[in-house]
């Protein structure tokens, strides 16, 4: 698996496509993006999330260029600290491990690269399979924060979970 820079020509028709389905898509970005994709909603998103928070979107690829994965990252200089957002996993690739693979690599490109001492993402705990993978590379729960998010008749909790270099 490979990390490169999210080329919205090249990537954006695909990945528009990996969320079909209205709750999975508020649990992936809060609603921060409209429900379903659309390109002129989701440009600018990203682009208020570079310009706000510095975030860059990345996708990751099998070694022959196929799309498995999708994240934005961030670096908080005054915390020395990188921060996950907007992780999903292309259909086909969920639940055989692929994801965790990005993550580890994003991990590895946050230590190594932006030389951060942890890393950090929010996760809602009712998206039990996201914050079971999070779990699983070495993230662990820092706070949570109830009722931070409401969903039709549901109310979710937002868990900050971090991994330190170790």
């Amino acid at each position: 698996m490979r990390l490169r820079p999210y080329i919205e020509c090249k990537d954006y028709d695909e990945i528009k496509d990996w969320i079909t389905e209205e709750r999975t898509h508020a649990m992936w970005c809060a609603n921060l993006i409209k429900f379903p994709i659309e390109k002129a909603d989701f440009e600018r998103v990203m682009k208020e999330a570079a310009e706000r928070f510095g975030d860059s979107p990345y996708v990751a690829t099998s070694d022959d260029g196929e799309l498995i994965g999708f994240f934005c990252y961030s670096t908080n200089l005054e915390t020395n600290e990188g921060m996950l957002k907007f992780v999903m996993t292309n259909p086909k690739y969920r639940g055989k491990g692929f994801g965790k693979e990005m993550l580890k690599l994003a991990v590895l490109y946050a230590f190594d690269i932006t030389k951060v001492k942890a890393v950090h993402l929010n996760v809602f705990p009712e998206n039990i399979k996201a914050k079971k993978c999070y779990e699983a590379v070495g993230f662990t729960e820092r706070k949570t924060d109830l009722n931070a998010f409401a969903y039709k008749d549901e109310s979710w909790g937002r868990c900050n979970m971090i991994i330190k270099r170790s």
